[in-house]
């Protein structure tokens, strides 16, 4: 009659779930593994990226950073602590590693598209080249 078992001396067990809440109890499901762009830790990888690619892009954030941060000071120091001339400074600074950061960009962005011109006249001069020759199989290509 008495409710507790002798093994159980009186304890009531908090927190474990009893038999019926494991049953209705959902499973939990995995989470899918995810592989990632550098696996090895030695970025073997970023030796794929155009080397003027890699270079235009840790120009442009160097140039970002610094903008940011000059930007951000420059005002704070101008009214904080009232030194106008390096506020000022600070700020015109700041604007300029913006404007370098654009003109970085857009330098790597016309070489690109440069780039991608001298392959299509590359292209259609190989195709005029091969249009010419008698000996080509005229043959539709699958």
């Amino acid at each position: 009659m008495f409710p507790f078992d002798e093994d159980d001396e009186g304890e009531v067990s908090f927190g474990e779930s009893s038999d019926a809440e494991r049953e209705m109890t959902p499973e939990i499901p995995k989470a899918p593994s995810v592989t990632s762009f550098d696996d090895d830790g030695d970025f073997s990888a970023a030796g794929d990226v155009d080397g003027g690619t890699l270079r235009a892009f840790v120009v442009a954030v160097i140039y970002a950073n610094l903008a940011v941060l000059l930007v951000a000071l420059g005002p704070m120091v101008w009214y904080f602590e009232g030194w106008s001339r390096i506020g000022a400074a600070l700020l015109a600074a700041g604007v300029l590693a913006g404007v370098r950061t654009y003109q970085t960009y857009r330098a790597w962005d016309r070489s690109r598209d440069a780039d991608e011109e001298d392959e299509d006249e590359a292209d259609a001069l190989t195709d005029a080249d091969a249009a010419d020759d008698p000996d080509r199989d005229r043959s539709p290509e699958p």
